[in-house]
């Protein structure tokens, strides 16, 4: 595995080097590197099943609009659910984020359109906690960390290692915007974010530790996570990767998805990928990508948001894996 580190790590409030080593706030990666997984580990076990609704192990959503979505359709962004709200405005803790989730008007009936959104993964990964019996920090540990001995891989980085973190956006001006009217009186964060989730659901209404967004990790550790996808090697079963890798849309219109993971097509970013590649990015400037054809995978962590958010990452992320190709 090649591994190289460029660039700054912060330039704001004071500059420090890339390390090799360096932590990164994978955001969206967070949904494929250890929700996907968890569900799938929870599913062989017995304690899950992708083609019921989520409402059974989430009884508070029984005659929610989302409550008859299926876990699968959750994990395949084909609940009808929205992309985003800000629903940390006004829910605490899980109890009252599963509430402010069954509030969610739908843009769609369940299986009709593909809508890549985090509010799906939120509510598969918190079914997964209750069938699981444990918050996702454990659950990443027992079925994803210990399997495959990551060691710098997981939720809240501690005091200890914040020094090795990348820093994401000062404050949260993004989502500040994108909340508008109802964010008025929300108590924004202000301070360069350097170790804490950048994602306001995780941070605010989660403690940091969310299915959708929350790890940190190194990109040695993620290209480890991304390797075993293709060689599960025991870890996860093979049928549960084939159902992983393989297009759940069912009918639903809009581009492929599997099980949480983005499917090659002539517009994604690893279009230079071969036909069975498939991939993932994150909010914070990360993505992963792999070609089980050509034994290949990318890992390309950024800090993309620091100290604002900034435009030009797809064009970057398509060359980036052009580069990759044409090398490989």
């Amino acid at each position: 595995m090649f591994t190289d580190a460029v660039g700054q790590a912060e330039v704001v409030p004071t500059q420090r080097a890339m390390q090799p080593d360096a932590l990164f706030d994978l955001a969206s990666l967070t949904k494929v590197l250890c929700t996907v997984p968890v569900v799938l580990r929870l599913v062989e076990a017995g304690l899950l099943h992708l083609d019921t609704a989520v409402s059974r192990w989430l009884p508070e959503l029984r005659g929610a609009p989302c409550g008859a979505a299926t876990l699968r359709q959750a994990l395949s962004h084909t609940t009808g659910l929205p992309a985003w709200r800000p629903l940390y405005l006004k829910a605490r803790g899980r109890e009252a984020v599963v509430r402010a989730l069954g509030e969610v008007s739908l843009e769609a009936p369940p299986g009709q359109q593909v809508v890549y959104s985090d509010l799906g993964v939120l509510l598969a990964g918190l079914a997964a906690e209750r069938a699981g019996g444990g918050r996702m920090d454990l659950l990443f540990r027992t079925h994803v960390a210990e399997p495959l001995g990551l060691q710098e891989t997981g939720f809240c980085p501690p005091p200890a290692v914040r020094a090795r973190c990348v820093a994401t956006e000062q404050g949260n001006a993004y989502e500040r915007q994108m909340a508008g009217q109802a964010g008025m009186e929300f108590p924004w964060r202000t301070h360069v974010l350097v170790g804490e989730v950048h994602d306001g659901n995780a941070h605010h209404a989660l403690g940091g530790v969310a299915p959708h967004a929350g790890l940190f990790s190194t990109a040695r550790e993620v290209g480890r996570v991304v390797e075993a996808w293709m060689h599960p090697r025991g870890w996860l079963p093979e049928g549960c990767v084939s159902e992983a890798l393989r297009d759940q849309r069912r009918g639903a219109e809009g581009e492929p998805r599997g099980l949480g993971w983005a499917l090659h097509h002539p517009g994604c970013f690893f279009a230079a990928f071969g036909p069975r590649s498939f991939g993932h990015t994150g909010f914070t400037g990360t993505s992963v990508a792999a070609d089980p054809d050509r034994e290949l995978w990318a890992v390309l962590l950024t800090n993309r948001v620091h100290p604002r958010v900034r435009d030009g990452i797809d064009d970057f992320r398509r060359a980036f894996h052009q580069e990759v190709a044409h090398l490989s």
